[in-house]
């Protein structure tokens, strides 16, 4: 009878808000079909180090794979890793996600990582664990796609695995998480909202944007019949009432949208995705009132920035025009746009973080419904983006406050530290002056207490009032600086702030 290899699989903790782990579900679905799997989320078990190694002693497994994202998540990744290593020296630990994919031979450089899968890992890791299953012959390990690991001490790269399109029968295996109820959420959607993930990749290749580095640039929509069938399940079976869609780009080719927009107007669950400007303003009437039936609520519409040139330096493809019609337009059909923004990128620095607070006034200006988000610009090391674009359109050095060429971590370890962590989460960067974090600080304070997201569903309506009228005469007169009040008044209202919290 032949070997069926069973994988341990790990989220590790990033959110006190559990949502599904779409990654690690498709994963499990990938290597059920030659073996078996076991999900350990440390968003639902807190202590994950125990839970994972209370899994690893109920049964044998042939590796333990772990996704990771970056930013807060290498930390506990890095824990359950060692406390593997130390308890069962011999299980292979495989990296995958975003973070192996950007930084691999970083990944590599930790005695407690054995193989980084890059790129897309369905196909990849159930190839890796079935070779390691019978005994890891070099031989079959360098011919899988899409996988680092070491020979004789020494970093391989096997080639890149192509873009995979998915299977549309795929079913996720949401039963292995135990009860839907821990990952459906009370939202302003509805009071069980899911997550779901129907398109992967971009067709764009942002700087800053690690899908761009983990696809190179390729998309793919699914299928019409999955789609009805995964939200008819969550809907009906596991009685989600609202979706948020973590598509990297669900507004694309209107003619792919339309029947994907169908679907979400016969099941009428309120939504809320990531879009482009350029994209929804090509939609025509007839398209925009199917928006207007799925119940699109909000859509998050990265702006990054009111320069034209900038916008080319970043390679976003789109315009500020665009970001001023695009606010105007969902307004008229009754969508919010979330926009987000970029500060404080390297180049005029100051110059450009001013511009957009002035280009931030105007969005509420026309349309005071407009959601802002801000985070600091920090692009990719050169190094971390796609084979595809290394070299192509590289920018100049970057440098930090002190004139210095930015050294970025070498270690997993090293990418745990503070400032490290913020630079991955687009929430600070080496070449910003305590004056201008202060300065970006204040305003952010004083624009969200002005006009507190409708995401808030915690503090009370009578004080979210009471803070948008207090701010009121610092934003109207541009009275940014040591808003001590409003630092005071958010002790005990606490507003949210989706750019951390999420949707």
């Amino acid at each position: 009878m032949p070997h069926r290899p069973s994988t341990l699989l790990v989220n590790p903790t990033v959110t006190t808000r559990p949502r599904f782990p779409l990654s690690l579900l498709n994963l499990a679905a990938a290597l059920d079909r030659f073996g078996d799997s076991h999900i350990v989320d440390g968003n639902i078990d807190r202590d994950l180090v125990a839970a994972t190694l209370a899994a690893a002693e109920k049964q044998h497994y042939d590796a333990v794979g772990i996704g990771i994202m970056g930013g807060p998540q290498v930390a506990p990744a890095i824990a359950v890793s060692k406390a593997i290593r130390q308890h069962y020296p011999s299980m292979p630990i495989i990296w995958g996600g975003y973070f192996p994919t950007l930084y691999t031979d970083t990944t590599l450089a930790a005695p407690y990582v054995d193989y980084a899968v890059r790129g897309q890992g369905e196909e990849s890791l159930a190839e890796l664990v079935s070779v390691l299953g019978r005994g890891g012959d070099r031989e079959a390990l360098a011919r899988i796609g899409g996988l680092s690991w070491r020979r004789d001490g020494e970093i391989v790269h096997n080639p890149n695995r192509s873009f995979q399109r998915g299977d549309p029968a795929l079913v996720l295996p949401y039963e292995k998480l135990g009860d839907p109820d821990k990952y459906l959420a009370s939202t302003f959607l509805g009071r069980r909202t899911a997550v779901h993930q129907a398109s992967i990749g971009c067709r764009f290749r942002c700087t800053f944007c690690g899908v761009a580095a983990m696809f190179g640039g390729a998309t793919s929509l699914p299928p019409t019949e999955r789609l009805e069938r995964e939200l008819g399940y969550l809907k009906y079976e596991l009685g989600a009432d609202s979706i948020l869609f973590y598509d990297h780009n669900f507004f694309d080719r209107e003619q792919d949208m339309i029947p994907m927009l169908e679907i979400m107007a016969r099941l009428e669950m309120p939504w809320w995705c990531f879009a482009r400007a350029d994209a929804l303003l090509k939609l025509s009437e007839s398209t925009w009132e199917l928006v207007r039936k799925s119940k699109l609520r909000m859509a998050y519409i990265g702006a990054e920035s009111p320069s034209g040139a900038m916008l080319k330096e970043i390679r976003k493809g789109t315009r500020p025009d665009q970001t001023l019609a695009v606010a105007k337009l969902c307004q008229r059909h009754g969508v919010i746009p979330e926009f987000s923004f970029m500060l404080a990128p390297p180049v005029n620095t100051e110059e450009e973080t001013e511009l957009t607070f002035e280009f931030i006034r105007e969005l509420k200006r026309i349309n005071p419904a407009s959601e802002i988000i801000t985070y600091i610009y920090t692009p990719l090391p050169e190094g971390s983006k796609h084979e595809k674009d290394r070299g192509k359109h590289p920018s100049a050095p970057l440098l930090d406050i002190h004139g210095n060429p930015v050294v970025f971590p070498s270690t997993p370890d090293e990418w745990t530290q503070r400032r490290w962590v913020d630079y991955a989460c687009h929430a600070d960067a080496p070449w910003l002056t305590d004056k201008l974090r202060q300065r970006i600080y204040d305003f952010v304070t004083v624009l969200r207490c002005r006009y507190p997201t409708v995401q808030d569903m915690r503090s009370p309506r009578w004080a979210k009032r009471s803070l948008s009228a207090m701010a009121s005469w610092r934003y109207r007169h541009r009275r940014y600086d040591h808003p001590w009040e409003l630092d005071i008044a958010n002790r005990f209202v606490q507003l949210r702030k989706p750019q951390i919290t999420g949707a």
